[in-house]
């Protein structure tokens, strides 16, 4: 339990990263279009084609002599944010067809102004249910990286440092192993089926099938 919070607090940090430069991003790609959305796709296409596992790997690699929570998080967040964009720019294309954005257009108001006040919010609801989802996937990802050496200082209590450490142990003590193992499964089991709650709450088509 103890362990729990340091593997939380990488998940969520991390999770916030992503999130607000996958909403900056997308917003403005899916909102503007024309140039801007064709470089802004092509820089999300290029980060999504990189693992942010591996991303991470070599960033903690290199920055070895500063590995706390703060480093690991951002390792983490800067490479994951191109989902959370391409789910935002496509529910932003939709909803900036709607009327209420005409009529918002038509009497002056400015496109910022029309972003932040009325697309935005009426597209966010997605983005909810994929950053419930990122937030085990970036949990897990701490994990591994502690796991293999290059994550969190050993001296740190966290559930990647208690499985690494529990190999030593895996024949004489087993529960070692088991316990925190045990912990970062559920927890990540619990936070994709939050996600996935989330989104058949707000999808209305999702809840009815």
């Amino acid at each position: 339990l103890y362990g729990g919070r340091i593997s939380l607090l990488v998940g969520l940090v991390a999770v916030g990263i992503s999130t607000a430069i996958g909403i900056l991003l997308g917003a403005l790609a899916g909102f503007y279009g024309r140039w801007v959305d064709a470089i802004l796709s092509r820089a999300g296409e290029i980060f999504f084609s990189i693992p942010y596992i591996l991303a991470a790997v070599v960033i903690m690699s290199v920055f070895s002599d500063y590995r706390n929570v703060w480093v690991i998080s951002a390792a983490i967040g800067i490479f994951a944010w191109p989902s959370t964009a391409r789910v935002l720019r496509g529910e932003i294309l939709r909803v900036k067809q709607s009327d209420y954005v005409m009529a918002s257009t038509a009497i002056g108001v400015s496109r910022f102004k029309i972003l932040l006040r009325h697309v935005l919010p009426n597209s966010i609801a997605p983005v909810i249910a994929v950053t419930t989802i990122s937030l085990a996937a970036a949990i897990v990802a701490e994990a591994t990286l502690s796991f293999l050496g290059v994550g969190l200082p050993t001296s740190t209590m966290s559930w990647g440092n208690d499985i690494s450490q529990a190999q030593a142990d895996l024949r004489t003590a087993p529960q070692v192993l088991i316990w925190p193992s045990l912990a970062l499964s559920i927890t990540a089991l619990a936070f994709i089926m939050m996600g996935e709650a989330i989104r058949d709450a707000l999808d209305p088509k999702a809840r009815a099938q």
